[in-house]
This record gives structure tokens, sequence and C-alpha cells, in this order.
């Protein structure tokens, strides 16, 4: 009887030493994780961009509404961390460049006027309050994400920044170092205006 007690004993023993390698080498019973993603690219357009100047913004976007009382429960309020990186710049794509080996002219028409190009920002909701009876709904916050990114974009159209000048000035030196290069090899560079344009294609 006691020999038929310890050979118990011992096949329990085993078989918890066995469970106990097999979740320490094999990691038996844990969870186990999947994930997938699936990035589809819609379209590809070739382009003829180039960046200027880059502004980097750093602001708080303050958003506060309430149902007629300006009372706790009817309050919500939302301040958000807006920070965003401003490319202006020219988009090149309908510029023309033509030259003439009999003139050594070199005619640039269609020259763009500086714009933003992109506006790459992130938002952090970092203080949102709620009133009982007035909360902020999924689109309401889209909507807000949507408001900051336009306070960036007209803050840097403003003229107390600067951007669109700065760019403008690039532009000039820009085309001023291709004039120099253009000199050196016996050519001379000539911006046309519309009017001018318009006259050499009647002609």
């Amino acid at each position: 009887m006691v020999k038929n007690i310890a050979a118990i004993v011992a096949l329990i023993l085993v078989f918890g030493l066995g469970i106990f390698a097999a979740k320490k080498y094999y990691q038996f019973g844990e969870t186990v994780t999947q994930q997938n993603s699936q990035v589809l690219l819609e379209r590809m357009k070739s382009v003829a961009k180039v960046i200027a100047v880059e502004g980097y913004f750093s602001e708080i976007y303050t958003h506060e509404d309430y149902y007629n009382f300006d009372l706790s429960p009817f309050r919500k309020k939302a301040l958000l961390r807006v920070k965003a990186k401003v490319s202006v710049g020219y988009d090149l794509e309908n510029m023309k460049i033509e030259a003439n080996d009999a003139t050594k002219i070199i005619s640039i028409s269609n020259i763009p006027d500086p714009k933003i190009l992109s506006i790459d920002h992130d938002v952090d909701y970092y203080d949102i309050q709620e009133g009982t009876f007035n909360s902020f709904t999924e689109q309401e916050l889209t909507d807000l994400n949507r408001r900051a990114k336009k306070f960036i974009e007209e803050k840097a159209k403003s003229d107390e920044l600067g951007l669109l000048p700065a760019a403008e000035e690039q532009k000039l030196k820009m085309l001023e170092s291709i004039k120099i290069i253009a000199n050196t090899a016996g050519y001379e560079v000539k911006e046309l205006t519309v009017y001018e344009e318009k006259n050499i294609l009647q002609n």
C-alpha cells in the first residue's frame, strides 16, 4: 500500500515537472497575438515641386462652447497642442524653359508665385473638459483637428511671419544663379511675361 502511494506521488511530481518545463521552454498556455496590416497605393502622380522655405510651428488652439448657459454642466472645452511643419515653395508643372541655340537666349515663362505645398501636423488633445449635458462627438474632434490645421495655414500665410516673401527671395536667388551659369555658357536668360509669351505664340 505504501509503495502504491509513493508511486502515485512520484507520478504526480513527474507530471507537474513536465508541465513546468513545457511552460518554461515552450511558453505553453501564453496568449498568441497576431497583427495584420494592408497598405494600398491608390494612385501615383508625377510632380515638379520645389520647397524653398520650411516653417515650424508650435501652437495652443482652444475651443469652448456651451448650451444656453455658461455653466459647468452645459459647457465643454478642449485645448489642443498643435505642432506643424509648413513647406512653402513652387509648383513648376506649368513653367516653361526654352533654349534657342541661334540667338543664345533661354526663355523662361509661367514662373509661379510661392505657395504652401504641404502642412504636416500633429495634434495632442491634452485638456478636454466635458459637461454633463454637453460632450464632444467623434465628428467634432475631427473638425477640431481640421480647424487647427487651417489655423496653422492662415498663420503661415500671414505677412508677420514672412514665409511667402522668404520663398520669393529664394526664387530670385535661384534665378540669379541660373543666369550666371547661362552667361558662363554664352547664353542670356530672359523671363517672359504673359503678354510677351502671347506675342511669341501669335508670331
